[in-house]
C-alpha cells in the first residue's frame, strides 16, 4: 500500500496559478494584481526549508491573497478605484504583507474590491464584479469580494481582507467561508489605505477556524498555538432576538435555528437575549450620519472636489453624503459610542460568545442590485448585523452553515473585546460539531 505525500508548497502553487488562467475573464475580475515569479521563489524558498525541517511560521508555504488596499512596494494600490490606477507606487509592503513575508508566504497575488471599501455588496464597475463561488451570477459580498472568491475557489488557501463594517465576513457568509474580523487593535493598520480611522480592521478568510487563526497568529505577532476547542458543555450562548433578526429570509432563519438546536442538544447553554437598546443604538446615534461616512469623506476629500467623475456614483454619493455631516454630530457619536462600550461589555456578562445570522439572506443576483435604490435596500441590509459589532469593537466570526439549499449561510460568534483567542477556541468547538 502506496502513501500519498502531500503536495508541495510549489506544486500547491502552480495549480493555483493554472486555474486562475482557466477562469480567464473570471481571474482578472478576481484578482488586480499577480505575482507568478516572486511567488514561485517564495514557494521554492518554502519547499528548501521543509526539506531541512524548518519553518518559518504556521503559513511557511501557505498560498496567500491580499486585498488591493494593502501596500505592495513597488507598484500602486488602487483600493479598487480607478482614481488611484497611476497613483504613486508604494515605497513599502503594508505591516501585515511584512508579517507575512517573514512568516513564509506564498503572496500570489491581490484581490479586487468595492471601490475604497464602501459598500458590502461587491459591486464594482472599474475592475469588474467577481462572481459569487457557488453561482456566478450572484453576489460576491464585500467589500472583499475577491479575497472571499480567492478562497472559496481555490485560488488561494487563506485571503488577507478587511473589516469595517463586515467586509471579511459577509463574503465569507456569501461563499461558505470562515471570516475572522479581530479586535481593532489586534492587527496593525499601516500600510492599508482608510475607509474609516475608528472602525476598519485586518483579518483573514479561510477554509477553517484553524487556518484563521494560523493566520491571526501571524498578522497580530503573536506565538502560534494549536487552538484548543472548549467543550460545548461549558459554554453559554447568547442569541440576540430582535433587530437583528428582523428581515432575514426564512431559509437563513431555518438554518440558524436548527444551529442553536443541535449546539443545546449538545450540551452548550443556549439563551435568547433581549439586547436590542444596545444593538440598536449605533443605528440610532447615525441616522444624521454615519462615522464612517463623515471618515471617508475627510479621507476622499481632494479626489472628490478634483475628478468626481471618476468614482463610482454610488461610492461618489455616500461619500457627498459624509460631506454634509456637521462636526457636532460626528464629535456627538464618538463620545455616545465610548459610553456605550462598556455598557454592552456589561450585558454580556458571563457568556462566551453571542450568536445570529451573518447575513440575513444567501446571495442576491447581481442583476437585481444594480439600480441605485436596490443597491442600497441591499447594502444597509447586509451590514446590518457585522456593523453592529465593528462599533462595539468586538471580535466577530462567520462560520459556514449546514442549509438545505445549494447557497451558504453564515453563523456569526461574537466574541469579547481583546479576547480574540478565546473566540476562536469557541468557534472552534462550534465548526467541529456541523463538520
Amino acid at each position: 500500500m502506496t502513501t500519498s505525500l502531500p503536495l508541495t508548497a510549489s506544486q500547491r502553487l502552480e495549480a493555483a496559478l493554472a486555474a486562475i488562467a482557466q477562469a480567464g475573464d473570471e481571474g482578472g475580475r478576481i484578482f488586480t494584481r499577480l505575482y507568478p515569479e516572486r511567488a514561485r521563489a517564495e514557494a521554492h524558498a518554502a519547499d528548501a526549508r521543509a526539506v531541512l525541517g524548518l519553518s518559518q511560521g504556521p503559513l511557511d508555504g501557505c498560498i496567500v491573497s491580499v486585498k488591493d488596499l494593502l501596500d505592495v512596494a513597488g507598484e500602486p494600490t488602487t483600493a479598487g478605484s480607478a482614481l488611484l490606477r497611476d497613483a504613486p507606487a508604494a515605497t513599502a509592503d503594508a505591516e501585515v504583507v511584512q508579517r507575512l513575508r517573514r512568516g513564509g508566504a506564498v503572496i500570489v497575488g491581490k484581490t479586487n474590491m468595492t471601490e475604497f471599501a464602501f459598500s458590502g455588496v461587491g459591486l464594482n464597475p472599474h475592475y469588474g464584479t467577481p462572481g459569487n463561488a457557488h453561482d456566478a451570477a450572484r453576489i460576491p459580498g464585500g467589500s472583499s469580494s475577491g479575497a472571499g472568491i480567492s478562497v472559496a475557489s481555490g485560488y488561494a488557501e487563506i485571503a488577507i481582507g478587511s473589516d469595517t463594517g463586515g467586509s471579511i465576513r459577509i463574503p465569507s457568509a456569501l461563499n461558505g467561508l470562515v471570516g475572522f474580523k479581530p479586535t481593532r487593535a489586534r492587527v496593525p493598520l499601516d500600510g492599508a489605505l482608510p475607509l474609516s480611522f475608528t472602525l476598519d480592521a485586518l483579518g483573514p478568510l479561510a477554509r477553517s477556524v484553524a487556518d484563521a487563526a494560523r493566520a491571526d497568529s501571524v498578522l497580530s505577532g503573536q506565538p502560534h498555538h494549536p487552538l484548543a476547542p472548549r467543550p460545548l458543555k461549558a459554554m453559554r450562548l447568547g442569541i440576540p432576538r430582535g433587530l437583528l433578526f428582523s428581515q432575514t429570509e426564512s431559509v437563513v432563519l431555518e438554518a440558524f435555528e436548527d444551529a442553536a438546536s443541535r449546539l443545546a442538544r449538545h450540551g452548550a447553554r443556549v439563551e435568547d437575549l433581549a439586547l436590542d437598546a444596545l444593538l440598536g443604538a449605533p443605528f440610532k446615534l447615525q441616522e444624521q450620519g454615519t462615522l464612517i461616512a463623515a471618515e471617508a469623506a475627510h479621507i476622499h476629500a481632494t479626489h472628490v472636489a478634483q475628478r468626481p467623475e471618476a468614482f463610482d456614483p454610488i461610492v461618489l454619493g455616500r461619500i457627498r453624503r459624509g460631506q454634509a455631516i456637521p462636526a457636532w454630530h460626528y464629535v456627538a457619536v464618538q463620545q455616545a459610542r465610548q459610553a456605550l462600550l462598556p455598557r454592552l461589555d456589561e450585558a454580556l456578562g458571563d457568556l462566551d460568545a453571542l450568536i445570529l445570522p451573518t447575513v440575513p439572506f444567501v446571495a442576491p443576483l447581481i442583476a437585481a442590485v444594480q439600480e441605485e435604490e436596490a443597491f442600497l435596500r441591499t447594502n444597509a441590509l447586509i451590514l446590518r448585523n457585522p456593523s453592529v459589532f465593528n462599533f462595539y469593537d468586538l471580535p466577530a466570526l462567520s462560520l459556514p452553515l449546514p442549509a438545505a439549499g445549494s447557497l451558504p449561510i453564515g453563523l456569526m460568534v461574537v466574541g469579547r473585546r481583546n479576547a480574540d483567542r478565546a473566540l476562536l477556541e469557541t468557534a472552534a468547538a462550534i465548526e467541529a460539531l456541523f463538520a
